[in-house]
Parts: C-alpha cells; sequence; structure tokens
C-alpha cells in the first residue's frame, strides 16, 4: 500500500456561478515535492487553500494521514503556508518573526532558542537574527517567511509561488536552495508556480492543470517527453505541435511526410497531434543526407543553442534548436527520429455545441442565434450543432459577430494558428485561422448557415 501524506479526492470549487475545480483527485507521498503548475487562473492556488484550510470544498474530501480534514480549522492542521507576499511583521526582527508561532503556542524559550537557531542555520541567516526585517533583500525575506514556516515543524509545507517576486538571479538561487532542504528535512513539499522551468527544476511530480482541470500528472521527464495533450505539450517548454495522421502501428504522417514512430494502439489514418521538441529536430548541412529539406528563415543565439526557424519545403515551419550557427537562407536536410516523435490522440476533430432548434432555419447556441440551413427536426429540440475549425470566421470586433468572445489560447501548428476563444459564459469554440492574434484580444465569432452540422442526440 502506497504511503500518501494528502489525499485529494474528487475536490471540487465554485465561486458563485463560477466553477474553479472540476473533480480534482491528487495523492502526494511523504516526502514528496510535487508542484502544481498552470496559467493563471487554472485553480493550482485554489487546491492550496484548501489543503491548508483557508477554503472550504464543495464537495470531495482532503485526507491527511487517512484521516479527512474538510472540517478542520487551519490552526489546527500540521501545515505551514508560504506566501508570494511574504507577510513578515514590520515590528520584528528576524528572531521573532520566525519564533512568533512557538511563542504563542506557549513554547518554553530555550526550546524556542533552539528551534529558531536551526532553522536559521538551514536558511543560511545565522548572522541575522537580529535584522531588522525591512532591511533585508527580498531573497532574504523569502528565507525568512520559510524558516518561520520551517520553526513549526510542519508535516507539510505548502509554497504558493513564493519566488515570483524575485528577480531571475536570486530565483534561480533560491531554487537549489529549496530543493538542497528539502532533501535535508525529508518533509512534504507543495508547490504552486506557473513557471515551467521552475517546476521542471524542484519537483519529484508535476500536476499541470488548466481551467480547474487535472491535464497530467507524473515526473517532469514523464510530462517534458511524454505530453498526454496539445496544451501539455504547448505550457511546457517549447515545442512543435502539428496535426498528423496515424497511418498504423508506428507509422505517422505530417508535414505531408510520412514517418517512422515508436506509437501504437492508435488505430489506422486516426486524426493525431504530433509533438517534436526543437532540440530533436536534426539538422544536416548536407540536404542528401536528410529525409526531408528546408530553409533556414531565423537563426538566434540564446547562449547555449541557437534557435532557428526553417521552413520545410511542402511549406510547414519548424523550430528546431541547434549549437551550430547557421545563415538565414541556408538549404538544409532535416531528420527527426521515430524515438523523438511524441503522437498524441487528437482531442476533438470539430466544434460539438449544444444547441436547441428555435425553427425550421435558426438554431440557439452559444448563447445567441444562429441561422442554419432549413431542418425538419421539431422545435424545441436539443441537438449538436457540428462546426468544422476552419469554417469559423474571427472579427476584429465583437458586436459584428453571432458570438462573442476572447482569445484564451493559440496553439502554432507549423502552416495555422489553432484559437482557443471563451466566451463569457465560459464556452469554448476552437478556431483554425492563418490570422495573427494575441492571446486576451476581444473578438467576434460568425459561422455561416452552410457550415453547420445538426446531430440529433440519441436520448437512449
Amino acid at each position: 500500500m502506497e504511503n500518501y501524506i494528502i489525499d485529494l479526492q474528487h475536490l471540487s470549487k465554485s465561486f458563485g456561478d463560477k466553477k474553479v475545480l472540476h473533480d480534482i483527485n491528487i495523492k502526494v507521498r511523504k516526502g514528496e515535492f510535487v508542484t502544481l503548475l498552470g496559467p493563471s487562473g487554472c485553480g493550482k492556488t485554489t487546491i492550496l487553500r484548501l489543503i491548508a484550510g483557508f477554503l472550504a470544498p464543495d464537495e470531495g474530501k482532503i485526507l491527511l494521514d487517512g484521516k479527512d480534514i474538510v472540517e478542520l480549522p487551519p490552526y489546527q492542521r500540521p501545515l505551514n503556508t508560504v506566501f508570494q507576499r511574504y507577510a513578515l511583521f514590520p515590528h520584528l526582527d528576524v528572531y521573532d518573526n520566525i519564533a512568533f508561532g512557538l511563542k504563542l503556542k506557549n513554547v518554553p524559550q530555550k526550546d524556542i532558542d533552539a528551534k529558531v537557531r536551526k532553522v536559521l542555520r538551514l536558511v543560511n541567516m545565522e548572522d541575522y537574527e537580529e535584522r531588522d526585517v525591512d532591511s533585508l533583500s527580498g531573497g532574504q525575506q523569502q528565507r525568512v517567511a520559510i524558516a518561520r514556516a520551517l520553526v513549526n515543524q510542519p508535516k507539510v509545507l505548502l509554497l504558493d509561488e513564493p519566488l515570483a517576486a524575485l528577480d531571475l538571479k536570486m530565483r534561480k538561487d533560491m531554487q537549489i536552495e529549496l530543493k538542497e532542504m528539502h532533501e535535508k528535512l525529508g518533509i512534504t513539499f507543495i508547490y504552486v508556480t506557473h513557471d515551467q522551468e521552475e517546476a521542471l527544476t524542484l519537483s519529484d511530480t508535476i500536476v499541470v492543470l488548466n481551467e480547474g482541470r487535472i491535464q497530467q500528472i507524473g515526473t517532469p521527464a514523464d510530462i517534458y517527453n511524454e505530453p498526454v495533450n496539445s496544451f501539455v505539450a504547448d505550457f511546457i517548454g517549447d515545442s512543435n505541435i502539428l496535426d498528423g495522421t496515424m497511418v498504423c502501428d508506428r507509422r505517422v504522417r505530417f508535414i505531408d511526410e510520412e514517418f517512422n514512430c515508436v506509437d501504437e494502439g492508435f488505430g489506422e489514418n486516426t486524426p493525431v497531434e504530433v509533438v517534436v521538441r526543437p532540440e530533436d529536430v536534426n539538422i544536416k548541412k548536407d540536404i542528401q543526407k536528410g529525409l526531408f529539406f528546408g530553409t533556414i528563415t531565423s537563426c538566434t543565439f540564446k547562449g547555449v543553442y541557437y534557435q532557428l526557424f526553417l521552413n520545410t519545403d511542402k511549406g510547414y515551419e519548424l523550430m528546431a534548436h541547434d549549437y551550430r550557427k547557421f545563415e538565414v537562407g541556408d538549404l538544409v536536410g532535416i531528420n527527426i527520429l521515430p524515438e523523438n516523435i511524441q503522437v498524441m490522440k487528437k482531442e476533438r476533430t470539430c466544434n460539438a455545441f449544444d444547441a436547441t432548434v428555435l425553427d425550421s432555419t435558426h438554431l440557439e447556441m452559444l448563447d445567441g442565434e444562429f441561422e442554419c440551413l432549413p431542418t425538419e427536426i421539431a422545435p424545441g429540440t436539443k441537438v449538436r450543432a457540428e462546426v468544422a475549425f476552419d469554417k469559423i470566421d474571427i472579427l476584429d470586433h465583437q458586436e459584428e459577430g453571432s458570438a462573442a468572445g476572447q482569445v484564451y489560447s493559440i496553439i502554432y501548428k507549423g502552416d495555422h494558428y489553432h484559437l482557443t476563444v471563451l466566451t463569457d459564459k465560459r464556452k469554448h469554440i476552437y478556431v483554425n485561422t492563418n490570422d495573427v492574434w494575441d492571446k486576451r484580444d476581444l473578438v467576434g465569432v460568425r459561422i455561416e448557415p452552410k457550415d453547420i452540422k445538426i446531430v440529433e442526440i440519441n436520448e437512449d
């Protein structure tokens, strides 16, 4: 039986009519460093606050050492939280900030001295105990905040983006120190961040979240090398994410080329998505040594490697990383090894909107009224309206469309962009376009009647 210290079972949480967590299930082993990773608003901090007891779930259980602690107030939970804003007491020196919780518990002064000095050594702040906290740097203040949490000897340390306020060099230094602290202490860390590199550096296990749902749980290597969907592949590191077709086991077609791969079980002639990391695009100066060829369109030095963009002979753009410098316009050969091609199940092949027939030529969907081709389906009938990704027009002005929303995510697919537009009621519209948009752009959506396919829903 696994030794889990934290077990989140079917957690859900809403704020008003907005559901922010959907059926969250996470198991954390004793001594593990688990990172909750995702974009702003994905629900990661809400999960941390539920564990800490600052919020109560609408549904589900929070087990600590096998016991449900949902009804337990925060001060009775053997947990401590380190926040992004350090929340130090400005009128107290370093020693008294760290000792504050122990004094509230009426711990004997001799024991307080021993505990405070121990954690000061742990965070490399032995000579700072009499310093005023306002005189400390951001990194030093963060060490004090961590020491104040650790001095209470919590079973679990919760860290909510604790390094976000630091500059890049200090953040990287503190990442190393946090990792060393975790290894020395052996206690469980649950860490929240939106920084992918930070998650890959620190974690034993990463939980990737988006829109209140778990996308993938795995080791950093699993998350990077074996992403389960395009969101994870796009969010973790640089990627070439491309539409493809699984021809048969161990054979996949994308960018108008066929490749051997190592994946099986997708069926034959099945739509899939393909991920190739840029370091796995193998550039050959002799084009005869490539499976296909392309032209360098950009070469930028990144300190350790050059980031290349190239157009293949079939018109697709790929990103590559190489230690050699190339000139713009160079014709090169390109190889991609079978083990470096990651095939993923395609999450959807078209938009499928819940809709209601209003009359013979109109549907209600996406919180609006859309014209459709004549149908004999009775008014009031619930149907599914299917629309291809490339049959939706995105408009500059919201009032010009039959629906409106905000560009939520953008994934480049080599020869087009795949956009997710989120309506005010948080309904998703997926669009393929050659036009360039930015995240958070407010847009209108137009769908022509001929492009809506009405599918009757079988209630059985």
